[in-house]
């Protein structure tokens, strides 16, 4: 069984910075793409970015291109999501996935096959 914590999330003023972690125990953690994820009240979750095994290739929605980073250590089996410049519209509950099946990059939410349980970004403006 595959388990994912993330952290890092909390309250920033427009235009600042925040730095979301996804911890992974349970598996070999570096054969398979990771993700993130965001799910804003009353709304479908979306992707936010990809990455895959090696941490070679990355992939973003145009909403946080050139905005968030997205990396990997596979030594600490731990996936991070830097995000800077935040705007109001990037409030949302932030979920990091892994797949049980692809190395590759992923950005259909029904490709990943663990979730975990979210952390919250909320950003004033």
């Amino acid at each position: 069984q595959v388990h994912l914590v993330e952290s890092g999330g909390g309250l920033v003023e427009a235009g600042g910075s925040l730095r979301l972690s996804c911890a992974a125990s349970g598996r070999t953690f570096s054969s398979y793409a990771m993700g993130w994820f965001h799910q804003a009240p009353g709304k479908e979750r979306e992707f936010v970015a990809t990455i895959n095994s090696s941490g070679s290739s990355t992939y973003y929605a145009d909403s946080v291109k050139d905005r968030f980073t997205i990396s990997r250590d596979n030594a600490e089996n731990t996936m991070y999501l830097q995000m800077n410049s935040l705007k109001p519209e990037d409030t949302a509950l932030y979920y990091c996935a892994t797949s049980s099946r692809y190395s590759g990059t992923v950005y259909s939410t029904h490709l990943y096959d663990y979730w975990g349980q979210g952390t919250q970004v909320t950003v004033s403006s």
